[in-house]
């Protein structure tokens, strides 16, 4: 029992608290407003709406995980990257077969259903692709800059990005993308190479425009610029931004929000959440909301940065970029800079599945940053594994 006790206590002692409590009170956070986004839907005598009681059932599931996760030592899961790379790429390819499309997202076929439940394969995909592009990069960290390293790291990239766009998930794929460039530049990529990169980005835009989105993708876009033309296509931007800007500074009051409470935007308990907290919270919970956001990836740049693996530095700065890049671009959605494309607001958007995984990801995190404390040397080298993706 003594043991016992002594086990627990180190275990609480070693566990990054601050991250705990923000990663919680961003979840309490969403729970709340996502109860209030469904609320209208509630029959006579329900009390609470499925999508709410999923995210309870998802934030609690999701720390549990969390906690587990943390318990393992983070180099024996950095250690089997190419089982994780091929269940990756497996994942993909199954949902690219048998993927279906909810109502909600029909032009997106990249869920897997298992009854009533609906699996977004990417989400999970996201966690193992930071881990395997970390140990790419850590094992060829001494060459990045070669042309045999730019181009392995080039295919290891495109291999997710591609199998997501075939699935029809575009908000991914960008995800995957921004979380490519951040990784590669705490790696110490040669600026010169963003550079080139952004130059064929933008030659290759009219291409991409033509023959790789859609009507409807190109509509989204246009309507930004023209939402009086594309009235269908800007609909939901614009009750949103009725929504968002109705708030003020201080909100119209919990539960009282006159859009979120008549259910009139489209998504609001999804990707448009933050129309629901902007309406009832105001700019003021907009701001918190944020700052728990922006505090949760200063941290685990944080623990990154004070972590001895180089592979651990980048897996932290993966999953940080991926949360960063998510607020970006559902914040821009929401304030019509950016056409909707589908990518939840992380820990306070409805969703089981991607609330679990992205609890999968925060569990690794957690475990750097526990077994970079004060600890007996775990005897533990990378730099004897042969692979492909090395230089000797």
């Amino acid at each position: 029992m003594k043991k016992y006790f002594s086990l627990t206590r180190r275990f609480i002692a070693e566990t990054d608290k601050i991250l705990l409590l923000l990663i919680a009170a961003a979840s309490v956070f969403g729970v709340m407003m996502v109860h209030s986004a469904t609320r209208w839907r509630l029959g006579e005598g329900e009390f609470i709406e499925r999508d709410a009681v999923v995210m309870i059932i998802a934030a609690v599931l999701g720390i549990t995980i969390t906690l587990i996760i943390s318990a393992l030592d983070y180099e024996l899961i950095m250690k089997i990257w190419p089982i994780i790379g091929l269940f990756c790429v497996g994942l993909m390819v199954i949902t690219l077969i048998f993927g279906v499309a909810p109502e909600s997202r029909p032009d997106a076929k990249s869920w897997l259903q298992f009854g009533s439940i609906y699996f977004q394969s990417s989400e999970l995909v996201k966690i193992g692709y930071v881990i395997t592009f970390s140990m790419h990069l850590e094992l060829c960290k001494d060459n990045i800059n070669s042309f045999k390293s730019i181009v392995l790291l080039g295919i290891h990239a495109l291999v997710p990005i591609g199998l997501v766009v075939l699935t029809g998930d575009m908000g991914s794929a960008l995800v995957f993308v921004f979380m490519t460039i951040a990784m590669l530049y705490f790696a110490g990529l040669h600026i010169g190479f963003f550079g080139a990169g952004g130059i064929l980005a933008v030659a290759a835009s009219p291409l991409i425009w033509m023959y790789i989105f859609d009507d409807y993708q190109r509509n989204r876009f246009l309507a930004l610029f023209r939402p009086e033309d594309f009235a269908d296509e800007s609909y939901q931007q614009r009750l949103g931004l009725n929504a968002l800007g109705s708030g003020g500074f201080f909100g119209q009051g919990y539960l009282k929000g006159t859009y979120t409470q008549a259910g009139l935007v489209p998504e609001r308990e999804n990707d448009f959440i933050l129309t629901a907290i902007g309406e009832e919270t105001g700019f003021f919970g907009c701001l918190v909301a944020l700052a728990l956001l922006f505090f949760i990836c200063f941290k685990m740049i944080k623990t990154g940065k004070e972590a001895r693996d180089f592979s651990a530095q980048l897996a932290c700065y993966g999953i940080a970029s991926m949360i960063a890049a998510q607020v970006v671009i559902n914040a821009g959605m929401v304030l019509m800079v950016l056409p909707v494309i589908g990518i939840t607001l992380p820990f306070f958007s409805a969703g089981g599945t991607s609330t679990v995984c992205l609890y999968v990801g925060v569990g690794l995190v957690f475990s750097i940053y526990r077994y970079n404390r004060s600890r007996e040397t775990v005897n533990f080298r990378l730099s004897r594994i042969a692979s492909p993706f090395s230089e000797y």
